[in-house]
């Protein structure tokens, strides 16, 4: 089959490799209709992640079509539309029974490697690294699915890929990024990132009862997509400085809910930005937190911030101290991806949620290394791609 494999930083290419197989009893093969190039993706392709070895079929966004399942598999038939989610989770460890899907004991075969940096190892991933489990993503023409009587999510007729694909990542990151912040009936919410998940957030921060959003960014098209589409206000970083506009816009007292969906990779004009890029160039750090220190630094006192974005390593010179004596919340982790999966498969089949808006470029598997060149610099307006195999 085809598929797309990691060779290094910033060379991703579509190659021949062998087709998945059966190997466990719970397992299902699923044949690609739609996957998607996410912002944690580029976290690889920049090399930032470790572990990643030559080969490796990238991916953790993707649907499509059952046409294998091992005997275990009993609720999934060939022939049935799925969303897998990027989480893969066993459903009968303690955390998988408290629901805590993206921390399950049982899924991530290389869980040795994780304990040694983290102390403990979340679930196993697609297509993201080996020290999250090694297993081969979805960018490609099928993948094997492991625990498939648990994780996918099958999608009823009369809708399309498009409408739900987001359903495997994004959209529930989106979705528990805006329940992690305690939003309250006319809070005010400020979003750092106005990437894919940026844009699902303030869509969610609103149904779930913000009074006002504001967008953080400083590229034209995220900025414009925010505020045509999500209704928010916006911040251009490149212009004024975050934290003072915050204060204007809030009365100097901050907004009540700040939310990193930018991660280990975040751009800024600041001193702390610049001396950040400086340090990860020669691997004196492992993070760029620029984003979330002004998230600390900008969220009013008893606020909440919550953390989607992606961390890695150790993070340098975050105020804690401004965060203990602002009396800060933090909330924050990999998304439990099946805890949401009806919920808002339901929301998306009641009008309530347009994730394909974001859509901004379609292209084949063929095109993929070209786009993620597009997506990593941002050219030609892009914001979300979608890859047909």
């Amino acid at each position: 089959m085809r598929a797309l494999c990691w060779y290094g930083k910033d060379d991703v290419r579509v190659d021949t490799v062998p087709d998945p197989e059966i190997v466990n009893p719970r397992d299902a093969i699923v044949k690609i209709t739609s996957t998607a190039i996410c912002g944690s993706d580029l976290h690889l392709y920049d090399g930032y992640i470790p572990t990643m070895q030559k080969g490796d079929v990238l991916g953790h966004e993707f649907m499509g079509e059952i046409v294998e399942t091992g005997r275990g598999v009993t609720n999934l038939k060939k022939g049935e539309r799925v969303v897998v989610p990027f989480t893969i989770s066993c459903g009968n460890c303690f955390f998988c029974q408290k629901e805590l899907w993206s921390l399950c004991d049982n899924s991530n075969p290389n869980a040795w490697m994780v304990e040694k940096l983290y102390g403990a190892s979340p679930s196993g991933l697609f297509g993201y690294s080996h020290m999250m489990g090694g297993y081969a993503g979805g960018q490609a023409e099928y993948v094997r699915v492991p625990f498939a009587d648990v994780g996918p999510i099958k999608i009823p007729d009369g809708l399309a890929d498009e409408q739900v694909l987001f359903l495997s990542d994004i959209l529930p990151t989106a979705y528990q990024a805006a329940e992690n912040g305690d939003i309250q009936p006319g809070d005010t919410v400020a979003i750092w990132g106005g990437g894919p998940v940026g844009q699902l957030t303030i869509k969610c921060a609103y149904l779930l009862g913000a009074e006002r959003v504001i967008a953080i960014d400083q590229v034209p098209e995220r900025l414009a997509m925010a505020r045509n589409q999500g209704k928010a206000e916006t911040i251009d970083f490149s212009q004024e400085d975050v934290i003072d506009r915050l204060k204007e816009l809030t009365g100097g007292r901050g907004p009540d809910v700040c939310i990193d969906a930018v991660g280990l990779e975040a751009h800024g004009m600041a001193p702390d930005a610049i001396l950040d890029r400086a340090k990860a160039a020669l691997f004196l750090a492992t993070d760029r937190p620029h984003a979330l220190r002004e998230a600390i630094q900008a969220c009013r006192k008893g606020g909440v911030v919550s953390i989607p974005g992606v961390y890695g390593g150790l993070l340098d010179k975050v105020p804690f101290g401004a965060a203990f004596n602002k009396g800060l919340t933090f909330k924050m982790g990999q998304t439990h991806v099946q805890r949401y999966l009806q919920p808002l498969l339901e929301k998306i089949q009641g009008g309530e949620l347009d994730a394909a808006s974001i859509i901004t470029h379609r292209l084949s598997l063929d095109e993929a290394p070209d786009a993620y060149k597009t997506f990593k610099a941002r050219k030609d307006g892009c914001v979300k791609v979608v890859l047909k195999p």
